[in-house]
C-alpha cells in the first residue's frame, strides 16, 4: 500500500471555504459546551484546542469541531460550513438560562490552512518534528492551532482578525488541503453524513476526540457502551479509487452483495488521486474486495492510517 503521489507537494497556505466558525461567549460558555460535546471543555486551559463531536441522544454525530478555548469566557468551534447554521440552531436550543451566547463568526476571522514548509516558516521553526497536535501557537495577532499531520507533513489552522497580516508562503489549493484532511485519517461530519456515525466509527476516541471520564452529554451512554461492552465492530479507514467518490456513498463487499458494509465519510480528489475516509465493518476488510456505490462499482484499496487505533482507553 502506498501513499498518493501528492505527498511531496503538501506545502503552502490554503483557503478553507468548506469550514466556518461558531463563537460562544459568556461566563458559562465553557461549561455549557462541556455539557454538550464529547470532550472536556472545562479542563481545557485557555489557549488550548481539542477535537470534539456533538451527538444526538442515540450517540450519532450531528457535527464535529476543532474546539479552541480562546479564554475563560470565549470558545470557538470550527466546523463544516454546510452544517453550521443547523448546528448553531440546535446548540442554541439548549442554552436556556446559561450565561452564553452563540453566533456565526465565520465572517469575523481569517481562517486558513497551513501545511509543511508554510507552517514551519510561520512558526519560525526549521523543523516541525516536535510539533504536537492540538496545540496553540501565537503568531502576532493570529492563533495557529496544530492538527494531526497528513501526507508526512505537519498541519495547522490559522485564525486571525480580518486586518491581520497574512502568512507569507506559496498557495496550496483547497482541493489538495482536503486531500490532506482525508489522509490525516480524521473525518469532519458534514451534511451528507449527519447522524450517520457514533464517534468510534470515525476513530474519534483514537485521536483524542472523546473523553470517557467527563460528565454527561447528549448520547454519552451510547458512546460509552460502544467503547466498553465488547469489541468495536466498525472503524474508519483511508481508501483510494480510480473513480471519484462522495460523502454518503455506500460501500459494498464482494462477499455480500445484499447490503452495504460501510459508508464514505469524507472524500477528496486532486488530479488522479481519488481518496476517501470510509467507515467499514471490520469483518468486511478480510478476504474480499471493496466497492463504492454498488457491489460491482469501482474498487477501493485501503491505505494505512497515520495513527494507531486504541482498543483500550
Amino acid at each position: 500500500m502506498t501513499h498518493p503521489k501528492t505527498a511531496l507537494d503538501f506545502h503552502g497556505v490554503a483557503s478553507l471555504p468548506h469550514l466556518g466558525i461558531i463563537r460562544a461567549v459568556g461566563a458559562d460558555a465553557a461549561s455549557f459546551l462541556h455539557n454538550q460535546l464529547t470532550n472536556d471543555v472545562l479542563l481545557m486551559k485557555d489557549g488550548e484546542c481539542r477535537l470534539a463531536a456533538f451527538c444526538n441522544a442515540k450517540g450519532r454525530m450531528q457535527a464535529s469541531f476543532v474546539v479552541y478555548k480562546r479564554g475563560a469566557e470565549e470558545v470557538l468551534l470550527i466546523c463544516r460550513k454546510d452544517l453550521l447554521a443547523q448546528t448553531l440552531k440546535r446548540l442554541s436550543m439548549f442554552v436556556l438560562r446559561a450565561k452564553a451566547k452563540l453566533s456565526d463568526a465565520t465572517d469575523a476571522y481569517q481562517l486558513l490552512g497551513l501545511a509543511g514548509d508554510a507552517l514551519a516558516h510561520t512558526l519560525g521553526s526549521a523543523s516541525l518534528t516536535a510539533v504536537e497536535p492540538w496545540q496553540r501557537h501565537a503568531v502576532g495577532a493570529a492563533d495557529v492551532l496544530t492538527l494531526y499531520p497528513a501526507l508526512g507533513q505537519a498541519r495547522a489552522l490559522w485564525i486571525a482578525p480580518l486586518d491581520a497580516v497574512l502568512p507569507s508562503a506559496s498557495a496550496l489549493t483547497a482541493e489538495l488541503w482536503q486531500v490532506g484532511e482525508v489522509m490525516s485519517g480524521i473525518a469532519w461530519v458534514e451534511l451528507a453524513t449527519f447522524e450517520a456515525f457514533v464517534p468510534q466509527m470515525l476513530n474519534y476516541e483514537s485521536v483524542d476526540g472523546v473523553n470517557f471520564k467527563k460528565g454527561c452529554y447528549p448520547g454519552q451512554e451510547v458512546v460509552a457502551r460502544s467503547q466498553f461492552r465488547g469489541t468495536l465492530k466498525r472503524r474508519a479507514f483511508i481508501a483510494q479509487s480510480d473513480a471519484p467518490m462522495t460523502a454518503g456513498q455506500e460501500v459494498f463487499s464482494s462477499s455480500d452483495a445484499s447490503q452495504p458494509c460501510g459508508l464514505v465519510a469524507q472524500a477528496a480528489a486532486d488530479g488522479a488521486n481519488h481518496l476517501a475516509l470510509v467507515e467499514l465493518q471490520l469483518s468486511s476488510i478480510d478476504d474480499s474486495s471493496l466497492h463504492v456505490g454498488a457491489v460491482d462499482g469501482p474498487v477501493l484499496s485501503l491505505l494505512p492510517l497515520p495513527y494507531a487505533l486504541r482498543d483500550d482507553i
